[in-house]
């Protein structure tokens, strides 16, 4: 069923007439998946190579992780389902925001063929306002800050872009209390 449902998402065109570059599904899914990724959307190198978080907000996203490329990309290991599936466009300071058609079609008849995932990262604010319903944070800063109440489901993220990286900088209390918790929930999942 999830080999399937892959060849659907990836003929995928529902919001074609929308991105300049046209439809390329960027994704990965497993059935054996035991973490899931959610992102916002393939930037333009990875509509470019096919290879989801292809960049340097990938390395920076690994190295929160603590894990290397090999595992990254392992599908039984971390499936990675952005909240748009195609590379949205340039917009005037950066990147589009992920179509909106993407996340309500294809989210849960992925996971539902995924039943071993344990823990779904959420990256960002558009990730995060999806799958938190009612949150009782007024922003980005307070939702990562209060991560562990979303536990053992949901592990919430900011975007590990260096664009970024002014907010880190203000908020320290990330690199030095989330991110940690972040790589020990890793590590006990995936067994390394």
């Amino acid at each position: 069923m999830l080999r399937k449902l892959n060849t659907e998402i990836k003929a995928c065109a529902i919001c074609s007439e929308h991105l300049d570059l046209g439809p390329k599904p960027v994704f990965t899914a497993h059935k054996k998946s035991k973490i899931v990724i959610v992102g916002q959307a393939p930037g333009l190198a990875a509509h470019k190579s096919g290879i989801p978080w292809n960049d340097k907000s990938g390395n920076n996203l690994r190295k929160w992780m603590n894990i290397d490329n090999n595992t990254f990309y392992d599908t039984k290991q971390i499936a990675i389902i952005p909240m748009g599936f195609c590379y949205p466009g340039k917009g005037k300071s950066g990147d589009l925001a992920p179509r909106k058609e993407c996340a309500p079609k294809w989210h849960l008849a992925l996971l539902n063929e995924m039943p071993n995932v344990q823990l779904i990262l959420l990256i960002g604010k558009y990730a995060q306002d999806y799958y938190i319903k009612n949150n009782p944070y007024k922003n980005l800063t307070e939702t990562v800050r209060n991560y562990q109440n979303f536990l053992p489901n949901y592990f919430v993220l900011p975007h590990p872009s260096p664009r970024n990286n002014i907010w880190q900088a203000k908020n320290e209390w990330f690199s030095k209390d989330v991110l940690p918790d972040l790589k020990y929930t890793i590590k006990n999942i995936l067994a390394l």
